[in-house]
């Protein structure tokens, strides 16, 4: 990668990679808070870092109309909620599961372009659809039989799907809205969108945000700092020069390197048939990914391809 991209672009994707990478592992570490905690803290400190943006952005934020603000809200409630979904997910299945389960949102994205804006579904991407379901239920029988989690299994990987489908909901919205807004003066309401939705939801529940060890606050912190602000932002960096498909291929490598990660500091390690359905799932994801980059001209602030975890 570094023979034929400039030194900062392989630096901006290795960091997002990374930082991707971590989040799931920084989740485990404040398992003493619940997943709202984790979800508010994450999502409100994001929120309050770019706030400063705003004075860059602010004659094109005022701007906005009746529409951009509906698609900002709609595209911020779904972004704010798969947070919610895929920070849960962790406390009910394993980092590979919810991981890999997570990277299931170019599928999405491909049926929903299908039923919402029409775009052509061609017989590789449906077969890539179907074997990537294949995949996933193979995991989820399998990790429901499993002694670490158990029945609960099937919940945590129904999450981590529902959160697929939410931050694809999210780009598809970011798609259209892109399209007029700068990345910055959509970036900073969405990300106070988001902040809100996860505060509301742990208002609603009575969910405690603070009274816990400092280590639940420097993992949500750092949640916000590095995987949302940091890892978002190298991915966008790179997006503009390289192909949004690569972007989509390297935001597979994220469960892998959570695996691995999982593996070493929490001693889990997939059964086979779950690590079968996890290649199978991969495999199809990539396979989706590579076929409609080839049938399609991408654009340069595409973000149709990247994932949220």
């Amino acid at each position: 990668m570094s023979d034929s991209l400039p030194p900062r672009v392989t630096l901006a994707l290795t960091v997002g990679v990374l930082s991707f990478a971590f989040a799931p592992i920084l989740v485990r570490w404040a398992s003493e808070a619940p997943g709202l905690t984790i979800a508010v803290w994450r999502t409100s400190t994001a929120a309050l870092v770019m706030l400063p943006g705003l004075a860059y952005v602010y004659d094109e934020v005022r701007a906005f109309g009746w529409c951009d603000w509906g698609l900002i809200i709609a595209s911020g409630t779904a972004l704010g909620a798969h947070f919610i979904a895929w920070i849960e997910a962790l406390y009910y299945t394993s980092v590979a599961s919810a991981s890999v389960l997570a990277t299931t949102s170019p599928v999405f994205v491909a049926v929903l372009g299908y039923l919402i804006l029409k775009d052509r579904l061609a017989w590789p991407v449906v077969s890539g659809i179907v074997v990537a379901v294949g995949g996933a239920a193979l995991m989820g029988l399998t990790d429901a039989g499993a002694v670490a989690f158990g029945a609960e299994a099937w919940w945590g990987n129904t999450l981590a799907l529902s959160a697929a489908l939410l931050v694809s909901i999210y780009l598809l919205i970011g798609r259209a809205i892109r399209q007029r807004v700068s990345w910055l003066a959509y970036l900073i309401p969405l990300y106070s969108v988001a902040a809100l939705v996860t505060l509301v939801a742990a208002a609603g529940q009575g969910v405690p945000l603070t009274g816990f060890d400092p280590v639940v606050y420097a993992c949500g912190i750092g949640l916000a700092l590095g995987p949302q602000v940091l890892g978002h932002s190298a991915f966008n960096f790179a997006l503009q020069r390289v192909p949004a498909a690569l972007i989509g291929m390297l935001a597979l490598l994220e469960p892998v390197g959570a695996s691995i990660l999982a593996y070493f500091l929490f001693g889990e390690a997939p059964g086979l048939w779950s690590a079968a359905g996890m290649v199978v799932v991969l495999g199809a994801v990539a396979f989706v990914v590579l076929y409609r980059s080839r049938t399609a001209t991408p654009k340069p602030d595409d973000t149709s391809l990247q994932k949220s975890p």
